[in-house]
């Protein structure tokens, strides 16, 4: 591919799992901060594509500021006001908002959550492998993390959640495209954001003043440690981010995992083999899935940025993905290894105050996931075409048709 061939605002070249690829790939060798045009849909963006450049963006918010919105949108002030949750959010009120939940998040919090996941697991498990041929997406990876958020906001509604978090987060797919302009005015122009404020604002009224501990509770009887009440659209926002957050991103870490694991079968029988690599190969399925492609920051000043000057209020675009394939952090990164030292991937981000919040809830869920499958198995393979979205934000896969045969009898 040539340079000039790329163009990473365009979501069709997305859909194929190779093109995304090719074009990181020669930005990361000839324009590593390099100006994507965006023909018309908006002012363009300097796409930012090796692991060290990235890691120094997000690590300056003084610099490049998640304020201006961390997608490639572009909002006037007003939607700004409406739409602006966590991610939008930087300084003391970021730190103040993340704090209500930080602690139910920690890795020490969530891992009282593992008995209840491997109870999860098996009776995910015991429901789809039987079946012998099964969509891996819909029975098993968009199945068990909805749960544990579903427990997290105790709530019984999981498949409400999935459905939710599919239209909001899959909206530039041929298959969720809405009338944008009539919804511009909600998180990734979805009418289904509706939905989900009026249902969260319902849990709220019924749990506000209560002494639950789950994650609504916390959020409507705590004050931030800055002194200022959140608002009924701060709640709004902060809702719907973990209605999508909490489900799709573990989803297609899964999915990918999942793909790469049956692409690489001497992996599989590896990890089969010593399940002592599991913590590792957890670490490489985030690195080999990068469920997010990318996040967005604002500059606030004019900055040079590897010989190219970014002027005051252009967008800069960190590219997880193509970080997470850098060969000067990762060697031969385009081999799939269960035993890789994988743990500098972005697909979390990498320091800086926006690090994903449920990240330790995600590794365990992964390892669970796996932990409880892989011996369960005799054999696993493809079972017919994979089809991804069409979205260059998530990388996210459709469905993922697999046959099985099952192995050892389920732990009840």
């Amino acid at each position: 591919m040539r340079l000039a061939d790329v163009d990473l605002a365009d979501p069709g070249r997305f859909t194929d799992g190779v093109t995304p690829w090719r074009m990181f790939d020669v930005l990361r060798e000839q324009s590593p901060v390099h100006w994507q045009d965006e023909h018309g849909h908006g002012k363009g963006f300097w796409a930012v594509t090796r692991h060290a450049d990235i890691v120094a963006v997000g690590r300056d918010p003084e610099t490049f500021t998640s304020e201006g919105f961390t997608n490639l949108e572009e909002v006037d002030e007003r939607q700004a006001a409406i739409r602006r949750s966590l991610l939008e959010t930087d300084g003391p009120r970021h730190h103040a908002l993340r704090r209500l939940l930080l602690r139910d998040f920690s890795a020490r919090s969530v891992a009282g959550y593992e008995v209840f996941l491997r109870g999860l697991t098996a009776t995910t498990l015991d429901a789809a492998l039987p079946k012998g041929d099964f969509d891996f997406v819909k029975e098993v990876a968009a199945d068990f993390p909805i749960n544990v958020l579903a427990r997290m906001l105790d709530v019984p509604d999981t498949q409400r959640l999935i459905d939710w978090g599919n239209q909001i987060i899959e909206n530039t797919d041929p298959e969720r495209l809405h009338a944008s302009e009539r919804f511009k005015d909600l998180p990734f122009r979805s009418p289904a954001s509706l939905e989900v404020f009026e249902y969260g604002r319902e849990l709220a009224a019924r749990r506000r003043g209560g002494d639950g501990t789950d994650l609504v509770s916390r959020l409507v009887n705590q004050v931030p440690v800055d002194g200022l009440p959140m608002s009924e659209r701060d709640f709004d926002n902060y809702f719907l981010l973990l209605v999508v957050a909490g489900n799709e991103t573990t989803r297609h870490a899964v999915s990918h995992a999942m793909l790469a694991l049956l692409e690489h079968p001497d992996q599989l029988d590896r990890l089969r083999a010593d399940a002592s690599l599991m913590p590792r190969a957890v670490d490489e399925f985030l690195r080999w899935a990068s469920p997010v492609y990318h996040f967005r920051r604002t500059a606030t000043r004019d900055v040079t940025l590897r010989g190219r000057r970014v002027a005051a209020g252009d967008k800069v675009v960190m590219w997880y993905a193509s970080g997470n394939r850098d060969e000067r952090v990762f060697p031969d990164p385009y081999r799939f290894d269960v035993g890789r030292d994988a743990d500098e991937h972005l697909t979390f981000g990498r320091g800086g105050p926006h690090y994903c919040l449920g990240g330790a809830l995600a590794r365990l869920e992964i390892r669970v996931l796996f932990e409880e499958l892989l011996p369960r198995l005799s054999s696993i393979e493809l079972a017919g075409e994979v089809r991804r979205i069409r979205s260059n934000f998530v990388n996210g896969i459709k469905e993922l048709p697999v046959r099985c045969s099952p192995g050892a009898p389920s732990r009840a």
